[in-house]
């Protein structure tokens, strides 16, 4: 007897696959850059430059690619992003100067700009209202183990065919990747050959006549609260993710195989964290009704947890304290991804992908500052503690500004007959 998958299930594995593959793209600079540095001569400066640079079209395209998303539809948009970054990834592997390498991570940060978007608008009709959590949080519990594998990969791949080659074999894997998907996946759930009766019914409906136009103004003035929260976790997201091995190389002095297992156990911790955290919110959810308690129950627990786990670091530095340390502070805060990305369907399902790229401004922003800021503080004062300790103060403005963000409340509801706090069916 054939074993048969179910399309919804393909098309949530394969986005699974990019979020992986995208994040496998984005941090690997962060295991080669001791051997990047050394051979192109790199001050600390200089590499957090390269680190910020992915962000800057990254940040641009948060807005423009969800936008693209929503108008063109996940299935050319994801493919196109697919083949850029993963051009970018192979151009990395033949750069010889600081300049081109800040422009192949520049490229890369354009391709990848607008996936997160627009797989939300990918997930908005082929996942049902009640497990969005779940997906979100699953689809980036792939990103975290992308981040966790990463290290150890990159270091054996390295080891093999030299940092350049590194790059090359990884971005080949990207352009499989994009191939694929627009062979498997199409926009409408209702027009692939493989989805069941079954499986539409649990869909959410398409809203039907002309597609609307984005009320950018009263969007924005709705998105802003959870844009500056997710901004907050960014700063640490994006230190962990640049700084992480080179931490372990230079303030432990080990080598680039033990910097990579150290930072690969950390990220391990994260892949965890974004599983919990969906499935938790999902069920408060299911048992309450109540879509505020549900999205901010967990993401203060979690800003209020990677701060408590972090704070020991400043006082023991015994390197086993420290790893453990980090990893409950990168669980923690990884339990935030599943409920803040759900805000943004539940907030305005007509234009998901437009608003989960405002969101995401908030992380691509601080993909620029945070790893610019952390390389200036290493290189100026020589300690790698730093860096930590004003994380730690941007997960504690986060999980205030958690208590502005209303999820509750659709965005398509303007009278005052809304009840508070009570799931309203998506559009």
């Amino acid at each position: 007897m054939r074993l048969r998958f179910k399309a919804t299930h393909v098309v949530l594995a394969m986005l699974c696959v990019m979020y992986f593959i995208t994040y496998v793209d984005r941090v690997n600079i962060g295991t080669a850059a001791g051997e990047i540095q050394k051979e192109l001569g790199l001050s600390n400066t200089e590499l957090g430059l390269v680190f910020s640079a992915f962000a800057y079209p990254y940040l641009l395209f948060q807005v423009i690619g969800g936008w693209v998303g929503d108008r063109f539809g996940p299935r050319q948009t994801l493919f196109w992003c697919g083949m850029i970054w993963a051009a970018a990834t192979i151009m990395t592997g033949f750069v010889h100067g600081l300049a081109a390498l800040f422009v192949a991570r520049f490229a890369l940060g354009f391709g990848e700009g607008a996936t997160f978007p627009t797989a939300t608008r990918a997930m908005q009709y082929w996942t049902p209202a009640n497990r969005r959590g779940f997906a979100q949080g699953l689809t980036h519990s792939f990103a975290r183990l992308g981040n966790a594998i990463t290290p150890p990969v990159v270091a054996l791949l390295i080891l093999w065919l030299t940092w350049r080659g590194a790059f090359v074999v990884l971005g080949v894997v990207s352009l499989i990747w994009g191939i694929a998907w627009v062979w498997y996946f199409r926009n409408e759930p209702r027009d692939h050959g493989s989805i069941t009766a079954a499986e539409l019914a649990t869909l959410p409906p398409r809203p039907q006549g002309e597609r609307p136009k984005v009320p950018w103004g009263p969007l924005l003035q709705r998105m802003w609260p959870v844009t500056l929260t997710y901004f907050c976790y960014g700063w640490c997201l994006w230190l962990y993710l640049n700084w992480l091995p080179l931490f372990f190389k230079n303030n432990y002095s080990l080598d680039l195989k033990n910097s990579a297992l150290f930072a690969s156990g950390v990220f391990f911790a994260g892949v965890v964290g974004d599983s919990i955290g969906g499935v938790i919110s999902d069920r408060i959810l299911e048992r309450t009704g109540n879509v505020r308690l549900a999205r901010l129950s967990v993401t203060v627990v979690g800003f209020a947890g990677a701060l408590l786990s972090l704070m020991p670091i400043l006082f023991v530095h015994d390197i086993t304290v420290v790893a453990l340390c980090l990893s409950a502070g990168f669980f923690c805060a990884e339990l935030v991804i599943g409920p803040m990305w759900s805000i943004p369907m539940d907030i305005a399902a007509k234009y998901s992908g437009t608003a989960a790229g405002i969101m995401n401004t908030g992380s691509a922003f601080a993909a620029i500052v945070s790893p610019l800021v952390a390389g200036f503080v290493i290189d100026a004062t020589g300690n790698w503690y730093l860096p930590f300790l004003m994380s730690m103060g941007l997960l504690l403005v986060g999980g205030f500004s958690a208590f502005l963000m209303h999820p509750e409340r659709p965005f398509e509801e303007t009278n005052e007959s809304v009840v508070p706090g009570k799931v309203v069916a998506a559009e």
